[in-house]
């Protein structure tokens, strides 16, 4: 099988771009596949002329798909496999494909079908005033896309117009949603027929596991609002029943090195992947306490790596990824006292401490262990193919 990918890479490298990277080098371990990537950068954006000139042919870009049908051309994929075409390639490239006969399939690492930031997150809370609405509106008068009403107006012009056009329903033969959270909302907010929509996390390499000797709740990721700093830092001041560490960099920094200073937690800033493995075999739990709808944090799975239950705000995604009461626990979003009662309740009762480490292993070797996840996505290409060939 020769599988092409399309992607559109943001200024600042994130989740999306390791996700790409991680699932391009797992697909060529695999024998008899053969792996190609077309991929364009938010960097050749440059000046006022050619950001209006992008925006202008975010909702269809010709010469995105003139650049997607050309290395088809050149390559014969039996599958191209969308990652983002936002906003250069744009939903152009599925023209290309259409034209050449070749199946689609797009992940969905964000909510940019339904939301013009991709985050369905505005003014420091989830948001969802443009779910059910053909033309988001809300998006161009809050300047949602980088606060810009310009920006926002082109982006949520993309979106309706491919609604309207039927896009995604027709010219993508397999969506992967990465939790069942995501694919329900897709298939009721985005048009997209549910039964075209397959559930597929990222993988994550196995960093072995742990046993929690450190005896410490740790948090890791972003310091910034939507992550629920604040929820993390006032269940810190009312005590957890064990101590705290954070790693991570990000706005809120200033907040949490006082909270530090305070003896609140321990700090120990921004850690590489090893230090973030360390951490997590050592430690008793991880605190996931956000208040936007996230994707899938890849802490979850690395978490579920290392046999780390995790203790997450019930919202969104995080309700589909954290089993309760059998690898991790839910607390109610945004409530300081909500966190801390449920990390204190979990430090009072140790016994059941091995039993959800058991199953925090067992959730990593089942969806996220590159060999299992590898399976998902082969079959999900077959798929495809198989959705394809029926329709011609």
């Amino acid at each position: 099988m020769r599988v092409l990918f399309l992607h559109n890479r943001y200024r600042i490298a994130g989740g999306e771009e390791a996700a790409v990277e991680g699932e391009s080098a797992l697909l060529r371990t695999a024998p008899g596949i053969t792996v190609d990537v077309l991929e364009v950068s938010n960097e050749e954006i440059a000046g006022a002329a050619q950001t209006i000139k992008t925006a202008m042919l975010t909702p269809y870009s010709p010469a995105g798909r003139r650049l997607a049908a050309e290395r088809i051309r050149t390559f014969r994929p039996d599958v191209v496999h969308v990652h983002n075409f936002f906003p250069t390639l744009s939903p152009s490239v599925y023209d290309a494909c259409r034209s050449a006969g070749v199946p689609v399939v797009q992940t969905l690492h964000n909510y940019r079908l339904v939301c013009a930031n991709g985050l369905l997150f505005r003014a420091g809370r989830a948001c969802t005033e443009c779910l059910g609405r053909t033309w988001g509106l809300p998006a161009v008068l809050h300047g949602c896309y980088r606060g810009s009403r310009m920006g926002s107006a082109a982006v949520a012009a993309m979106i309706g117009v491919h609604r309207v056009r039927g896009t995604w329903g027709r010219r993508v033969d397999r969506f992967i949603a990465l939790t069942e959270f995501a694919r329900a909302l897709f298939a009721e907010q985005a048009g997209i027929p549910r039964e075209k929509i397959a559930v597929k996390p990222n993988a994550a390499p196995d960093g072995g596991e742990g046993d929690g000797a450190g005896g410490f709740a740790l948090y890791v990721g972003r310091l910034s609002p939507e992550k629920g700093l604040e929820t993390l830092l006032g269940g810190a001041a009312r005590g957890l029943g064990m101590p705290l560490v954070v790693a991570g960099t990000g706005p809120l920094q200033p907040q949490v090195e006082a909270a530090q200073r305070d003896g609140k937690l321990e700090y120990v800033g921004r850690q590489d992947a090893e230090g973030v493995q360390s951490l997590m075999r050592k430690a008793r739990l991880l605190l996931i306490p956000s208040v936007c709808f996230e994707g899938q944090p890849l802490v979850v799975a690395e978490a579920f790596s290392a046999g780390l239950p995790i203790a997450a705000s019930r919202i969104g995604s995080l309700e589909t990824l954290i089993e309760e009461n059998s690898n991790g626990l839910l607390f109610e979003t945004g409530n300081p006292q909500a966190l801390a009662e449920t990390v204190r309740h979990f430090a009072a009762n140790p016994v059941r401490e091995p039993a959800m480490r058991r199953r925090a292993r067992e959730t990593y070797e089942a969806l996220y262990r590159p060999d299992a996840n590898l399976k998902m996505l082969l079959a999900i290409y077959e798929d495809a193919c198989a959705q394809r060939a029926a329709t011609c």
